[in-house]
């Protein structure tokens, strides 16, 4: 029976490392954690059907805010009853806020920032930052949005996802110390804020049917992200994300960055989603550290250019010596694609750019991640993690 309310159980906690099993209750199903969250940027997990994301094992889909406003639009997805009836995704799925496009959006131009001394070298022709909210071009017709934490949160609850993330301001790789300090003033501003528009608007349209994650930033500086954790995590968020680690740092620094926040949030009982995160190399010692939850593309990414994963690392099914291998891409997967096709095959679609190789790519590489999951929560569970 799928459950009306959210709940968030942690059912094991290693004797080894902070890594911990738990289950996430929310009207669309049960998430068993630790989780890979399979990226749907535009309400779709592309080249795969909601059937297709069932054969996979998907828990949990990440939708983007920013993208969705721009198309179909809030009120389409309203009019529809949101996000799962327009899509027909039966999983639990969360909206990022829209701010990691202030960086993206940006790109080498960096940003165009309101009420800002030292970091005047930053401009774009596509965003511009103030303390009120965050002003976009479309990057497909040049129209204009405001993103202010209202607006977000309104989208977001809109698009009717089971999980909406507070308004914040992805920090660029090497801000000063200065700015970072007067950016993270401002998602501590807007994360009250989005907390505020959240309860309001949620109450009018959705009742209880909704929960919503606090962002902690903090770029590369120690005392600010201990800062940013101990004030986003003061307040009644259902779920903590940690987000600003990804975009240009090195493992190194992503690890060093991830472990400031989870000394502060180490007692802490809520859901914790790292943003962004998610290759294979990165995900056991970030469960040990404490995450609970990850989203990233790569693993979609990388099928569509035929890199398929396999226990000993990365199946390039481009190359030659697969042209007359029959076999299927890993003998032991209990995917559909390698009970089904081979190497072969796959090598022959992605040479001919045949549309179906990056379906079946997508479904293998997906459900490697959820069976690979599931290997870390039976390993936390015995003792091994």
């Amino acid at each position: 029976m799928i459950s009306k309310t959210f709940e968030f159980s942690i059912l094991h906690k290693s004797k080894k490392s902070s890594a911990r099993r738990g289950r996430i209750t929310t009207p669309h199903g049960v998430i068993e954690t630790p989780a890979f969250v399979t990226v749907g940027t535009k309400g779709t997990v592309k080249s795969l059907t909601p059937e297709d994301l069932a054969l996979t094992g998907t828990q949990f889909v990440f939708c983007n805010t920013y993208h969705l406003v721009l198309s179909p639009g809030v009120d389409v997805l309203k009019k529809a009853g949101g996000i799962h009836a327009y899509s027909k995704i039966n999983e639990p799925i969360i909206t990022d806020s829209g701010g990691f496009q202030v960086f993206s959006l940006g790109g080498n131009r960096k940003l165009t920032i309101n009420n800002s001394n030292d970091d005047s070298k930053q401009k774009s022709t596509l965003v511009s930052i103030s303390d009120e909210g965050v002003r976009f071009k479309s990057h497909t017709n040049g129209d204009e949005y405001f993103f202010t934490p209202e607006f977000s949160i309104q989208s977001q609850v809109a698009i009717g996802a089971d999980f909406v993330v507070s308004f914040d301001e992805n920090i660029y790789y090497g801000a000063t110390e200065g700015y970072t300090k007067r950016s993270l003033a401002r998602t501590q501003d807007w994360a009250k804020r989005s907390l505020n528009e959240f309860h309001v608007t949620r109450d009018t349209f959705h009742k209880s049917k909704q929960q919503i994650y606090g962002v902690i930033q903090g770029g590369m500086y120690k005392d600010l992200h201990v800062n940013s954790a101990k004030k986003i995590s003061a307040l009644p968020f259902f779920g903590l994300a940690i987000g600003g680690v990804s975009v240009g740092m090195s493992k190194s620094e992503i690890r060093e960055n991830v472990s400031w926040t989870l000394d502060v949030i180490d007692s802490d009982s809520r859901p914790r989603h790292l943003l962004g995160i998610g290759h294979i190399d990165d995900i056991v010692d970030m469960v040990k550290m404490g995450v609970d939850t990850f989203n990233c593309v790569t693993p979609t990414r990388d099928a569509r250019v035929g890199k398929l994963y396999i226990k000993n690392g990365i199946l390039d099914v481009m190359l030659t010596k697969y042209k007359a291998d029959l076999s299927p891409i890993d003998p032991m997967c209990g995917c559909y694609t390698c009970k089904t096709f081979t190497r072969s095959y796959l090598h022959h679609l992605f040479k001919q750019r045949e549309l179906l190789a990056y379906r079946l790519a997508t479904i293998h590489n997906l459900f490697f991640m959820e069976e690979y999951f599931k290997k870390i929560r039976e390993k936390n569970e015995t003792g091994k993690l």
